[in-house]
């Protein structure tokens, strides 16, 4: 695929690039608490508008149902992206209209304009192809290049992902080039011993990924809800922890899987449980016991990995060449239950390894709980396109990209 830097070696002064960013930041209220994904896209846009382009920015932000909705306006995430940049970035307050149209038509040379949230219209998200091309072919208009730099979103076949390169000459924008090169160093070039981390809730969201992962990783450490559905299939009582009774039958044949291959699968050994979830608004002090794996009472749920885990997993962490990290291991919103999650981290920093957090919650939990982002060897902005990535998928935003 065209790399920005062969874009910008033709010359962009003058032109009109639409740039497809991720801007999917969280927000309380209009305040966003993790400004991570604009960072990220800033270098960019920079680049652009210091060539002289006249720079559209568009993105999605969150899930709105295909019409305008003030709650995931972009408003915010354009405010942002001009105090990062250091110059005043235009809002158009739609996607297509006249407001898009205007404010593109105003821009000047190094200018830059942000578009309302994308998935304002129907066809961004589009089933129909020719719904989702009829809104590309609308965007298209806007612009005379593309540049993709939006990886948290090319996992989708969505209209400005997908749809739209074909009808513009394309590249791709840092961000993506960095994305698929630190990926490509967790599939094809990789350093071992490789370790790898997986939590987050459901273990039906990880199955894919733990299937290709048993035939490349030397060891994975499993934390998080997901960890409830591997003990229960070792026999263990896991009380009303969170349980995929549906998956135990392949989590069984996983872990058969993983001894006959020589993958060393590290479940945990202790878990803080209750029962009562914590108050992720107050954070009130949580009521927990410490117990270990194979005795959470039935009446209590696991919501973190405990001092025993933190230590084991740690140690496997430590001599690794290659770590790649992905969700949470615990409840990591509630200081009580941060514990698990941040020894993780912790591990990871304190590494020699090349270390990859992959997006997602595990990024907005290692700048939440206080670390310094250049600690790691690099923050994912797509947890989901990683986990694809890793699963040998083909993402439709990159192979929009390639020539």
């Amino acid at each position: 695929m065209k790399t920005i830097d062969e874009l910008l070696a033709e010359g962009v002064s003058g032109k009109r690039v639409f740039v497809r960013a991720d801007l999917n930041v969280p927000l309380d209220g209009t305040t966003i608490t993790d400004d991570g994904r604009i960072r990220a896209v800033a270098p960019t846009v920079a680049a652009l508008a210091g060539a002289g382009a006249r720079v559209i920015v568009a993105s999605h932000l969150g899930r709105p149902k295909g019409a305008p909705d003030p709650a995931f306006s972009l408003a915010p995430a354009a405010a942002r992206l001009g105090e990062l940049l250091g110059q005043d970035v235009a809002f158009a307050t739609d996607t297509v209209g006249e407001s898009a149209k205007a404010a593109v038509a105003a821009l000047t040379d190094g200018q830059v304009a942000v578009i309302e949230n994308l998935r304002f219209n129907a066809g961004e998200t589009a089933k129909d192809d020719a719904e989702r091309g009829a809104f590309a072919d609308q965007l298209a208009e806007l612009a005379d290049l593309y540049v993709g730099d939006g990886f948290g979103a090319v996992h989708r076949k969505h209209a400005s992902v997908y749809d739209l390169p074909s009808r513009l000459p394309h590249a791709a924008g840092y961000l993506i080039g960095t994305e698929v090169g630190v990926l490509k160093k967790l599939t094809d070039e990789v350093k071992r011993p490789y370790v790898v981390v997986l939590g987050g809730a459901k273990v039906s969201d990880k199955l894919a990924v733990i299937d290709e992962l048993l035939g490349k990783a030397d060891r994975l450490l499993i934390g998080g809800g997901m960890a409830y559905t591997f003990l229960h299939a070792k026999g263990y009582e896991v009380g009303i922890s969170l349980l995929q009774r549906d998956q135990v039958d392949t989590v069984k044949e996983y872990m058969a899987r993983a001894e006959a291959n020589g993958v060393e699968l590290v479940l945990p050994v202790d878990v803080l449980a209750s029962a009562d979830f914590p108050d992720l608004k107050t954070k009130a002090p949580a009521d927990f016991i410490t117990v270990d794996a194979d005795k959470i009472p039935a009446d209590k749920e696991g919501l973190d990995i405990g001092p025993k885990t933190r230590e084991l997993y740690a140690s496997k962490i430590a001599d690794a060449a290659t770590v790649f990290w992905n969700g949470p291991v615990g409840v990591f919103e509630h200081p009580d239950y941060a514990g698990g999650t941040r020894a993780i981290a912790q591990a990871l920093v304190d590494s020699s390894a090349f270390t990859v957090v992959g997006g997602g919650d595990s990024a907005a939990a290692v700048r939440t709980l206080g670390f310094d982002e250049n600690a790691f060897g690099h923050i994912s902005t797509g947890g989901g396109a990683s986990l694809e990535y890793l699963e040998g998928k083909t993402l439709p935003g990159l192979a929009a990209l390639e020539d």
